[in-house]
């Protein structure tokens, strides 16, 4: 069994595509064999699963199952949350994740590399998880984004990649 931080803990992730969640679940049981992953495709199954069980980690996806409001109430909840997002690849929904108190932003096209991130969201605090999470994804944002995307947010994320 993999030393993982993710082993003994409950995640729920959520998303509209089956094929997205059935992939992370492969991915996390392969990295952490120890982590119960539940799993909902839309905003009244993930609130449902949020009444009724505990979590250590949310994982939602921005759009199709109303994934701010989610952040919201999991935040509300004091639960730790990672976006994971294709469509909602924005700026400005970077910076909507941050300022909702979520411990990260993931494209879908990171989703193989998925684990390292979540155990970060585990591990570190709100600041220094961004501060991660930009020094292995700013250059991937400087590609996605237009070129003033950092100024855009009214973050430092330039320096917090250093």
């Amino acid at each position: 069994m993999s030393d993982s931080v993710l082993n003994g803990k409950r995640l729920l992730a959520v998303d509209d595509e089956p094929d997205v969640l059935d992939a992370l679940e492969e991915i996390v049981q392969a990295d952490a064999p120890g982590c119960t992953l539940y799993k909902a495709r839309s905003y009244e199954e993930a609130m449902r699963l949020l009444e009724e069980l505990d979590f250590d980690l949310v994982v939602l996806d921005i759009m199709g199952v109303r994934g701010f409001d989610l952040l919201e109430e999991a935040v509300k909840r004091g639960l730790r949350v990672a976006m994971l997002t294709a469509h909602a690849l924005t700026p400005e929904a970077l910076k909507r994740s941050y300022d909702l108190k979520a411990r990260a932003f993931l494209p879908k096209e990171k989703l193989a590399e998925i684990v390292p991130f979540l155990e970060d969201v585990l591990t570190c605090d709100y600041e220094t998880g961004w501060k991660r999470l930009m020094r292995k994804l700013h250059a991937f944002f400087n590609a996605r984004f237009v070129s003033d995307w950092e100024k855009k947010t009214g973050l430092e994320w330039k320096e917090w990649a250093k």
